[in-house]
């Protein structure tokens, strides 16, 4: 308790100012580039699947760099490496040009150094950043967590960016290396939406909502003192300097015409639909008014299910509630189809054990089962070692009857449903929902995905092909004993409704 008294603490009641979106879009640059096309489809907002991580880096980019007014990033976690970086540097490009720049980041990856980081980021008179849901003591964050656990243990996992209003990205990636097939040894299989119309000004709604709610805390209340400018100046040449000598694999420097025809090329690809927001409510935080907004919004669509559901969920830890919606399903001949990831592709061992505690469950309720190979092709192009890292499932998508999708940051599991804040568009679309159902058949082919089958004896088979043959397996594929004795282990502790 001494030491838990020790360092630095937030100051709950620094003062903070309310702030909204920008009122009217079409005045800027990037609104009146998607304005025409907004006007053309009255109701309707313009939608595009970004599968490939370069055209999600990119795009972003592209709209922060073309930013003019205002630029708001929300993120659950937004690392200190290469991507981070750069993308970093392009809110204090913006901020330089006078565009109000607000970011809003999880506390749950930060640290006292970080602190620091984000806090000379700061001082930029036209950035501004707070923290979600911080923990009360920075230097002894693991006993604050425990201590205060009912309150901390509450996440917001939402991934969001929008500019100007007017344009804006959702879906599955945090900002990080590893969520653009930047590195080379690690790499996720993800997805997320650029779009612009209606359902921009809902996501920048949810975006004030957070930022303006109580559990939004200004950097300034976490640290024991204020970066200064002259701080800004040197963490912002120390960033320039890194960025420098990055390497980076796409392009990053391009012309102020390159940038527009990259968003020209997005509008033009845009699906027009009916659309809206999905979005948990900050007030979650507190255990007393937490909700399930989200998860009751999907399951409805769930039941209204015809023919076919298709799933892609890193994270899938389906409860008694969830295992009995879908043998409802199967029971009526609904085909429901799921990629997840495999014991050798999950980067969370007790999430795949909550999991592996289901899998004979969700086959006997009828379920298609895959799980996803650690040596897919991930076709990137720019290393060859790249192209031999391991891969994992990031996305979070559903498609129902090919007609409409949901993608976001909602996963699967117990803590989306009932712990973390979560962000996504319902999207009501057959050619959206035929092309992101084109990527997930590609995504459980034999080539990419272990087949989770039971044999005669209710045991579980996996099943792939490699070099042109037909392979099985009775354990976990591409893991070792030890993995495998973890596993079980941590499948035996009653932690599930944590996962």
């Amino acid at each position: 308790m001494l030491l838990g008294g020790c360092g630095t603490t937030v100051n709950w009641a620094y003062p903070r100012s309310p702030s909204l979106a920008l009122a009217q879009p079409e005045t800027t640059t990037v609104g009146a580039l998607f304005q025409k096309a907004v006007d053309q489809h009255p109701g309707q907002s313009g939608f595009a699947l970004l599968r490939e991580a370069s055209r999600a880096s990119m795009a972003r980019l592209a709209m922060a760099d073309l930013a003019e007014m205002t630029l708001d990033a929300q993120y659950y976690i937004w690392e200190a490496d290469t991507t981070g970086r750069i993308l970093a540097e392009r809110l204090i490009r913006a901020a330089n040009r006078g565009v109000r720049v607000r970011l809003l980041v999880d506390d749950h990856y930060q640290t006292e150094e970080r602190d620091l980081g984000v806090a000379a980021l700061d001082a930029h008179p036209n950035i501004e950043v707070r923290f979600f849901n911080p923990v009360a003591n920075r230097r002894w964050r693991t006993w604050s967590f425990l201590t205060d656990f009912g309150r901390v243990n509450h996440r917001m996992h939402n991934k969001l960016f929008v500019v100007d209003n007017a344009v804006g990205v959702v879906g599955g990636r945090n900002i990080g290396d590893t969520y653009f097939d930047v590195r080379p040894d690690h790499n996720f299989r993800d997805l997320d939406v650029a779009m612009a119309g209606p359902v921009v000004k809902d996501l920048s709604a949810s975006f004030d909502m957070f930022w303006n709610s109580q559990w939004a805390i200004p950097v300034g209340a976490v640290v024991d003192k204020r970066a200064t400018e002259r701080d800004f100046m040197a963490r912002s040449k120390r960033l320039s300097e890194r960025i420098s000598d990055a390497g980076y694999p796409y392009p990053i420097d391009e012309q102020m015409a390159g940038l527009s025809a990259r968003l020209v090329q997005i509008r033009d690809a845009f699906v027009w639909a009916s659309g809206h927001a999905l979005v948990e409510d900050p007030s979650r935080v507190n255990t007393e008014a937490s909700g399930t907004l989200v998860a009751e919004a999907l399951l409805l669509r769930v039941r209204e299910t015809e023919r076919e559901l298709l799933i892609e969920s890193p994270y899938l830890i389906l409860r008694a509630r969830g295992l009995d919606e879908m043998r409802q399903l199967t029971s009526r001949g609904v085909n429901v189809r799921i990629l997840t990831n495999s014991a050798a592709t999950n980067d969370v061992v007790a999430a795949h054990a909550g999991y592996a505690n289901t899998r004979k469950k969700l086959l006997k309720a009828g379920i298609e089962l895959y799980e996803l190979r650690p040596d897919i092709d991930m076709k990137r192009e720019w290393s060859v070692l790249a192209g031999k890292s391991r891969a994992a499932l990031h996305a979070k998508a559903l498609v129902f009857d090919r007609e409409s999708v949901f993608i976001g940051s909602f996963n699967l599991d117990p803590r989306s449903t009932a712990f973390n804040t979560e962000v996504g568009v319902m999207i009501d679309s057959p050619e959206i929902a035929g092309q992101l159902g084109a990527i997930m058949d590609e995504g459980v082919t034999p080539a990419s995905a272990f087949h989770v089958t039971l044999d005669e004896s209710s045991e579980l088979l996996w099943t792939t092909e490699m070099n042109g043959l037909n392979v099985q397996f009775d354990t976990d594929p591409g893991t070792s004993m030890w993995r495998r004795f973890v596993a079980d282990v941590m499948g035996l502790l009653p932690i599930e409704d944590q996962l």
